[in-house]
């Protein structure tokens, strides 16, 4: 017996040992991936700050948030392929490294044109990195596993978002050591240093060893495409919609179009295309793009229209505002935790739960706004959220694994590269929407009674979004059957 126990003793610690690096691994991805979500949103409450310590003009403001988010969503593609093809280890600790060092550029910057080149920087990283998270969970996790992994990406990538605003206020009125709006870019420094050193040790390599090829056409093609998408789609707004706007976007089309004939091309001739295109053979991860691209658009519109409604619309300040983003955080949190516990027994109804729910309760919302109008107060304009978050946590939280859980390793790199752009691209098509949904019949600044009446307005388009992603879900795997 002692000989049975003795033997069976390396084993288990080996299996510790394994455990224990998994969930370090976890930990360092995710961190990366927060800090991702936070600096997409981050700025928004700095921006004001940044003008008067920079003497940044407003189209200079529009840039240091669109630098980030352009770059960004150019690059997840391309990022993804790189980890399959050149290990997803080697790809994120570099990508962490440039982003650590770009967000010191940031921090230091002592004008609005170095910060806009550091934040190009920043979001070129990011789309080497973030894209890593995902296909390293996909590798490191068993099916069993992967599940509570990828429901724990969900959650911070949608906390992040939200939270974002938050921190930003927080940490440029907190005015740290006299620097300002500075530490809302410097705090990723100990995040991104800790993650490259413990990454280095714990984070496994993974790639696809079918392919060693780039594909430099395909590469461009795509990033082309997607500048001419995104670029209308982020500053048209501000100038009202010109012609040019929709010219590009459609040129980006046609040019995305030409990128999928290169593809389709590339991969009958066995020439390692940027794109796998047989992950969208399965209806899975088609509908889980969908899903995932409806809930960016979602986020896009609602949360910018609300952060609105609250300071312009109910004369809130922006301490009492962010009030509500934690309401909202709180409740998403609530829900992926739930999503997480049910999701495996329940598979798709779980999201589907959290879309009724979302809209059931923004329509509540809506009528809770139109009785009470600007005397709402901020306990009242807040609490409701907690109900809208526990639904958007319930679908964000699973989207990942329902979308991803049955994709081969050797392309998880490229699927989670897809699955990253479709969230990109739902945030600033929704982003743009907001100024056409809110200031239709209204004009822009609109404040009081008018705001309120341009919220409530545009809460049914979000209430339609989530009620098509209901019917999108359809597409997702059932539930798992256990005896």
């Amino acid at each position: 017996m002692s000989h049975d126990t003795a033997a069976a003793s390396p084993a288990a610690s080996s299996a510790r040992r394994t455990a224990k690096a998994r969930i370090v691994t976890l930990a360092v991805v995710l961190s990366a991936e927060l800090m991702n979500a936070l600096d997409g949103s981050v700025v928004y409450t700095a921006l004001p700050t940044i003008a008067a310590d920079t003497g940044a003009s407003t189209a200079a403001l529009q840039w240091i948030h669109a630098a980030y988010a352009l770059t960004f969503a150019l690059g997840l593609i391309t990022g993804g392929r790189l980890g399959d093809l050149y290990g997803r280890k080697r790809i994120f600790l570099t990508g962490t490294a440039v982003f650590t060092l770009a967000s010191l550029f940031c921090g230091i910057a002592t004008g609005p044109e170095l910060l806009i080149a550091a934040r190009v920087l920043q979001g070129a990283a990011a789309a080497a990195m973030v894209p890593q998270v995902l296909a390293t969970l996909h590798v490191t996790f068993d099916e069993g596993s992967r599940t509570k992994a990828f429901g724990l990406y969900g959650t911070v990538m949608s906390l992040g978002t939200v939270l974002g605003p938050v921190l930003g206020g927080v940490l440029t009125q907190a005015n740290l050591f006299g620097l300002g709006w500075r530490p809302v870019f410097l705090i990723n420094l100990p995040i991104g240093i800790a993650a490259v050193v413990l990454g280095l040790r714990h984070i496994p390599e993974s790639l696809d060893r079918t392919t060693r090829r780039l594909d430099p056409l395909g590469m461009f093609l795509s990033a082309l495409g997607m500048l001419l998408i995104t670029l209308p789609l982020t500053l048209g707004g501000e100038h009202g919609w010109p012609a040019w706007s929709f010219t590009t976007m459609a040129a980006g089309l046609l040019v995305l179009a030409a990128f999928l004939a290169q593809q389709r091309s590339r991969t009958r001739k066995n020439g390692s295309p940027l794109v796998v295109l047989s992950l969208f053979t399965g209806r899975t991860f088609s509908a889980g793009l969908a899903v995932q691209l409806a809930f960016g658009l979602l986020s896009g519109v609602f949360f910018l229209s609300w952060a609105l409604f609250l300071q312009d619309g109910l004369g809130l300040t922006p301490g009492e505002a962010a009030l509500g983003f934690v309401a909202a955080s709180l409740g998403e949190m609530s829900g992926a935790w739930l999503a997480m516990s049910l999701v495996r027994r329940y598979g798709r109804a779980v999201p589907q739960a959290g879309a009724l729910l979302a809209a059931a309760s923004l329509t509540g919302y809506h009528h809770l706004i139109t009785t009470h109008g600007t005397g709402m107060g901020t306990l009242l304009a807040a609490l409701p959220m907690l109900a809208v978050g526990l639904g958007l946590g319930m679908i964000g939280a699973p989207l990942a694994d329902l979308t991803l859980g049955k994709v081969p390793d050797q392309h998880a790199g490229s699927a989670s590269g897809l699955f990253n752009t479709s969230t990109q691209l739902g945030i600033a098509l929704g982003t743009a929407l907001t100024t056409l949904l809110l200031f239709t019949h209204t004009p822009a600044g609109t404040q009081g009674p008018a705001m309120n009446t341009a919220f409530t307005n545009s809460l049914w388009y979000v209430i339609a979004t989530l009620l098509v992603m209901w019917a999108l879900m359809l597409l997702l795997p059932k539930p798992t059957r256990t005896n």
